[in-house]
């Protein structure tokens, strides 16, 4: 493996976010992180969260040079964001793999726009649910953990990009902890591209969002907070809330918990749920919304 041809595609990404957007508080104003050339015209495949509702960009590349970029998408599904380069890049694009066939004990390498890099290896390929109405069917985690995972490129023994670097978690096996990345595969990304670069958000119907943060705990899911004014909010919806049915369905963890929503219909359809609050049953009904509706577009530069 070629490690300098790797780093060579990997850039640094910085944004500037507005003061009023919907994500500031909880992601801040300013986000640094990785990016990954995926075309030599200066397209940049990166994680969404480093650009959602970026008015301002920076792409800098290993060699110290800085061309301004446009955020062009951000998929709330797979979590993917799209940067295109306002400039010259001249960058190689990295090759792209198949994360479907990384297999548990592959040696990988996962590395960052500022040239740093860890070698390790897959450790685990399983469903993964983050508390902000996220999931993957098939996330790939890594150890060791790299310090500069936001946006990171995966590779595989080949150099191929077989996925991005989206957090920095904690894993427990044998009675030992241990710091992992959970990556965002490749794969998740050929079927929703041309849409991301012909019109900024995929053709299909996006998903009901409730504005709600949630974890799983012995199964249960239990509310952490709620966004001020969002669907949750708006219903009753409290932290200390354990969602235990949704319609006449029971909820079997938080993966559950999002998959019925989610089959509860389009944006802007009720979903009846009942809650233990206190030791107390009630039933809400939290009219769903569209998460995009919320945030600020992408402004060209």
């Amino acid at each position: 493996m070629d490690i300098e041809k790797i780093l060579a595609s990997v850039v640094a990404v910085r944004a500037s976010i507005p003061d009023n957007a919907f994500t500031a508080d909880a992601l801040g104003v300013r986000r640094e992180g990785s990016g990954v050339v995926i075309r030599e015209n200066g397209l940049i495949l990166t994680i969404g969260y480093l650009i959602t509702e970026a008015d301002d960009v920076w792409i800098t590349s290993r060699d110290g040079r800085k061309v301004p970029g446009h955020a062009l998408a951000y998929d709330q599904e797979s979590g993917f964001g799209l940067v295109q380069a306002l400039a010259p890049l001249e960058l190689p694009a990295l090759e792209i793999g198949d994360s479907d066939n990384a297999a548990v004990g592959d040696p990988i390498v996962f590395a960052d726009g500022e040239g740093q890099y860890v070698r390790g290896n897959i450790v685990a390929k399983q469903e993964f649910a983050g508390y902000w109405e996220y999931l993957l069917d098939e996330a790939i985690f890594i150890t060791p953990a790299h310090p500069s995972w936001g946006g990171a490129a995966m590779v595989d023994a080949e150099g191929r990009l077989i996925g991005v670097g989206s957090l920095r978690l904690q894993m427990s096996k044998g009675g030992e902890i241990a710091d992992i990345n959970m990556v965002v595969p490749i794969n998740l990304l050929a079927p929703i591209l041309d849409d991301l670069l012909n019109s900024g958000e995929l053709k299909r119907q996006p998903r009901p969002w409730l504005g709600a943060f949630s974890a799983e705990t012995n199964g249960d899911v239990v509310v952490m907070s709620v966004t001020e004014n969002g669907p949750a909010a708006k219903a009753g919806l409290k932290r200390g809330d354990v969602i235990s049915e949704i319609r006449d369905g029971e909820v079997d963890g938080l993966a559950d918990f999002y998959r019925k929503v989610w089959e509860s219909g389009p944006p802007g359809a009720e979903i009846p749920m009942r809650v233990l609050r206190d030791g107390r049953e009630a039933w809400l009904r939290v009219k769903s919304a569209d998460r995009n509706d919320f945030l600020l577009k992408p402004q060209l530069q």
